[in-house]
């Protein structure tokens, strides 16, 4: 019976904890949200900001991509691909020079976040704009997160340095991606539509809803 009890009890509280965390984001102004993604968010390494946690995690990814890319032995190409995989994503690789948080985590909080400035009660429309400029940029960063992990447990099961060699230049220029986007339709710009937005494009467009939102 008391087990009974003990197990009724956990679940009111998980479910009052959802409905509290639904109840503050909805009663949160733009300008808080706007906060959580540009300069503090509980939780990420020193309690940065997710926009700048996962500009940080890109560019270890990148970094060690990049020394994927000129490794010349398949173990050493083999060991900075798990590398990146760590910084986009620790839960797959938990060791490694990444933050702990992650690309894809942190890129999956700017959009939510982005989000939840958008539909505060306070948001002006300039904010709710630029808020699915942001939302769409950071959730192509999500997909880029993917086909780096992706490319990264390829290299990881290779036995071929020779191929090894090929995805990691692939690896390489992906990963250069998350922050930079891509210019998908080789018209000399990149948006932040998909699938060309990245890191760079919602900083952009973040500082947007940042002026517009009165927080500057």
């Amino acid at each position: 019976m008391r087990t009974v009890t003990s197990i009724a009890l956990a679940i009111s509280l998980l479910v009052f904890g959802a409905w509290h965390a639904g109840l503050s984001a909805q009663g949160a102004t733009a300008q808080t949200h706007i906060g959580h993604v540009l300069d503090s968010f509980n939780g990420t390494p020193d309690n940065m900001g997710l926009l700048p946690t996962a500009m940080a995690e890109a560019k270890v990814a990148a970094d060690h991509a990049a020394l994927a890319a000129k490794a010349t032995s398949l173990q050493m190409i083999q060991t900075h691909a798990g590398h990146v995989i760590n910084a986009i994503d620790p839960t797959i690789v938990a060791q490694g020079p990444g933050k702990g948080y992650g690309v894809k985590k942190a890129a999956q909080g700017v959009a939510q976040h982005a989000g939840f400035a958008a539909n505060a009660a306070n948001a002006n429309d300039m904010v709710k704009t630029h808020s699915m400029h942001v939302t769409t940029a950071a959730t192509n960063v999500v997909a880029m997160s993917d086909e780096v992990v992706a490319l990264a447990q390829k290299i990881r099961m290779s036995t071929s340095q020779e191929e090894a060699q090929k995805l990691a230049a692939e690896m390489q220029t992906k990963a250069e991606q998350l922050t930079t986007g891509v210019d998908a339709d080789k018209n000399g710009q990149i948006s932040w539509n998909k699938p060309e937005g990245g890191l760079n494009q919602a900083q952009q467009h973040m500082n947007f809803m940042k002026a517009a939102a009165g927080t500057q």
